[in-house]
């Protein structure tokens, strides 16, 4: 008879645990209530222990990995061990001596940053079996603020893969195996033929999506190699309309035309998470204030026509918009230092340093990189900085260094149409300014009306720290600044 080896029910304020240390191996007797493995919680460690004499057959869950109550961890089997039992080991030097060649490395989740407490596994590249390369990117592991990528670290075949896309994980856990020096040829291919138990078929976190919609294996088609169950499986069993009774055959059929509505839920990204949560305690922490203002762009667009071939000639970049804002952000800064300053608790934090924060839209959601010491670059040093940060998180290759600090943020809506906005401030930060859509409008200019190109400027600002009389100072500085752009050369 086979028992199965559970983590203790948790405490209630305890929301998952972590195995700390086996006490046994696959294959060793045990007694009744021997203790089997320790189970470590934010709080107390607790005892596994056998509850009969008999063999340990399987272990699911290694050290360090993060488990739930009542989450199977591994297989007892009662009474002696059996000839069944021994016909593993008596045919190990056989395979042994078939695998020499083969090193098993362990696939484990980079060290996370310090302010990080765990990660979520976006997605594998590669599936049980495949043979990969060194430096192969095997798996991406998604935290609220970067996504790391873990590499290959030889030539070999995917032997196990622990943890599925949507499991949280922590820095240094194993969630993989690799067979180094292993080819596809020689991996074992599971067959068609073979039972899989449940635990196999799905992990501990999809095993617990089943639970909370009322469904078993049995009601879930998985899509995944071998009949493995993925989350999206669940929630497409879960969404599947139950079968209409059978009508009796006296009965007229009903018509009922449901067209082709649908709707599709996803789990929200640890990324769309984190921004959610920050702009609420935006909102509901600051004294959030907006002003506007607008300003002519026609001195700056002929400028760009008239100089942009030899710049980008000269600098191999384009000369843009940007470098013209950040420019007129740093003097405006240096003009008004409240608007660079943060609130830290009853402290007020000057900075005399000009770290600008650029929003960029990326697939995962808005991220917002530094541009470390802006004041000290270039125009070209401006565009070359942008550009990098921008290509960094289109492909999700944003250093947590590249992500934290900057006192002041510019966040350009007008690049997607936006004529007007109302910015939400990106905390610790006390202001960020707006840019928009540039847009031709008929203007009063000197008792005539002339045609041009004019953009809306919103500034935010956290009014706890920066007053009316300096919040429309500093607007109306970049304003002036970016109306007659011979000033920023002239720092005048």
């Amino acid at each position: 008879m086979t028992t199965e080896i559970k983590v203790p029910v948790l405490p209630e304020s305890v929301a998952d645990a972590t195995v700390a240390t086996w006490h046994v191996q696959v294959g060793d007797k045990v007694s009744r209530d021997q203790v089997l493995v320790d189970i470590e919680t934010d709080k107390v460690v607790l005892e596994v222990q056998a509850l009969s004499d008999g063999v340990i057959t399987s272990i699911s869950e290694a050290e360090g990995s993060t488990v739930l109550g009542s989450q199977v961890i591994g297989m007892l089997s009662e009474g002696e061990a059996s000839e069944n039992a021994s016909a593993p080991a008596e045919s190990a030097p056989a395979s042994a001596s078939a695998d020499d060649s083969v090193n098993v490395i362990d696939i484990v989740v980079p060290v996370l940053p310090e302010s990080v407490a765990d990660a979520t596994v976006a997605g594998w590249h590669v599936a049980e079996g495949d043979a990969v390369t060194v430096d192969q990117n095997l798996v991406d592991i998604e935290t609220d603020k970067v996504v790391l990528e873990v590499v290959a670290q030889d030539n070999g075949v995917i032997g196990k893969i622990i943890h599925a896309e949507g499991d949280t994980v922590l820095g240094n856990q194993k969630i993989g195996e690799l067979n180094a020096g292993a080819s596809a040829s020689a991996a074992p291919a599971a067959s068609s033929e073979e039972a899989i138990s449940n635990d196999e078929l799905a992990s501990p976190s999809v095993r617990r999506l089943m639970t909370e919609k009322g469904l078993t294996a049995a009601d879930v088609v998985g899509s995944g190699k071998g009949g493995r169950i993925s989350k999206e499986d669940v929630e497409a069993a879960a969404n599947k309309p139950a079968a209409a009774p059978v009508a009796p055959k006296t009965a007229a059929p009903v018509a009922q035309d449901l067209g082709e509505r649908t709707q599709k839920r996803v789990p929200m990204t640890r990324l769309r998470k984190t921004i959610a949560t920050r702009l609420l305690e935006a909102k509901n922490s600051t004294a959030m204030l907006t002003t506007f203002n607008e300003v002519n762009m026609k001195p700056i667009m002929d400028l760009r026509k008239q100089y942009k071939d030899l710049f980008e000639k000269a600098h191999d970049t384009r000369l843009g918009f940007m470098s013209f804002y950040v420019k007129a952000v740093n003097e405006a800064l240096k003009r008004y230092p409240a608007v660079n300053a943060s609130i830290d608790g009853d402290d007020i934090v000057y900075h005399n340093y000009f770290d600008i924060s650029i929003a960029v839209s990326t697939p995962r959601g808005l991220v917002t990189p530094v541009l470390r010491d802006a004041d000290q670059l270039s125009m070209a040093g401006i565009e070359n900085g942008i550009r990098d940060l921008a290509i960094k998180g289109r492909d999700g290759k944003l250093t947590m260094a590249e992500m934290q600090g900057g006192n002041f943020t510019i966040t350009n809506g007008g690049v997607f149409g936006s004529l007007i906005s109302t910015p939400i401030l990106n905390l610790p930060q006390a202001a960020i300014l707006g840019m928009h859509k540039i847009q031709d409008r008929p203007m009063a200019v000197d008792g005539k009306v002339e045609i041009l190109p004019m953009m809306y400027l919103a500034l935010s600002y956290d009014h706890r720290l920066i007053d009316g009389k300096e919040s429309v100072g500093f607007l109306v500085t970049i304003k002036e600044l970016l109306e007659d752009p011979a000033r920023l050369l002239l720092d005048v």
